[in-house]
């Protein structure tokens, strides 16, 4: 069975709808996929009924954003229960900060003589969450740039023009809304936070210390040594692991459905925690 924990649809930041991003899934082999927008679950029931379909299984997931130390992390729930009230309040405080914070984005990017650049973004996203990946988009649509990372590079990334700083909720506060709603928290693509080790293994034991349940040792192709450094760095600390492709745009083979390889026999898989 090839389990993809980790993909989104056009209700965050990703191109597909979650009935086309159910199919590409089974197209690609793949046997469970969680849906994981970022502070939504707009998706989830779509795709529920496009798994039924396609005669694959699904996990109702979601994407959120933490913070640790100066920097962010994101966390995911697996398993969550949709119809959590604890979740959907977690939703609204999550839409109400990314809204402020897309805001003073909009206002940055308007004294450097994009006056467009929110209503726009939001245009952009339609009924997703709306996010940097929307006002990337647009400055490639009004040709400032000429792709998304040269967005990040020229005015969103960080010590940018439109660098705007929000202090996320810390990961005890996120993880407790996953655990209400009925889920099991997962710390997100620790490998490309480029971190030393050190600082990898302080992430990870703060991500102990605030109650989390696993740890995604695959996210898209990588080297086969980062994933068994991260197995050994989890396995010595009693977690589970997770894999999934981080999938958000077709034809980017290192994000792809399903091809990132299997979990090595010494990590303990985070789908024994979800009834698999």
């Amino acid at each position: 069975m090839i389990f993809d924990l980790h993909s989104h649809t056009y209700f965050s930041d990703g191109a597909l709808s979650p009935e086309a991003l159910v199919e590409r899934a089974k197209a690609r082999g793949v046997s469970v996929l969680a849906i994981t927008d970022h502070d939504t679950i707009a998706g989830v029931d779509l795709a529920h009924k496009a798994a039924v379909k396609a005669g694959i299984q699904l996990i109702s997931g979601i994407e959120f954003s933490s913070q640790w130390g100066k920097g962010g992390v994101h966390i995911v729930g697996l398993g969550v229960n949709p119809a959590s009230p604890e979740l959907q309040a977690a939703i609204d405080f999550q839409v109400q900060a990314r809204a402020a914070r897309s805001l003073a984005i909009g206002e940055r990017l308007s004294r450097a003589g994009f006056p467009d650049a929110l209503a726009a973004a939001k245009e952009i996203a339609g009924a997703g969450t709306l996010g940097r990946p929307h006002f990337a988009q647009y400055l490639v649509k009004v040709g400032a740039v000429k792709t998304i990372n040269a967005a990040f590079k020229k005015y969103l990334g960080a010590g940018k023009l439109a660098d705007v700083k929000y202090q996320w909720p810390l990961m005890d506060q996120v993880i407790g809304w996953i655990h209400a709603a009925g889920g099991v928290a997962v710390l997100a693509h620790p490998a490309k936070y480029e971190l030393t080790r050190t600082k990898m293994c302080a992430l990870v034991d703060s991500f102990v210390a605030a109650g989390g349940d696993a740890v995604e040792v695959i996210s898209g192709l990588q080297p086969a040594s980062v994933t068994r450094d991260l197995i050994k760095i989890v396995n010595t600390r009693s977690l589970y692991s997770s894999c999934g492709s981080d999938f958000h745009v077709p034809d980017q083979p290192w994000q792809e459905l399903g091809s990132f390889g299997v979990l090595p026999d010494e990590a303990k898989p985070v789908w024994n925690l979800l009834g698999f």
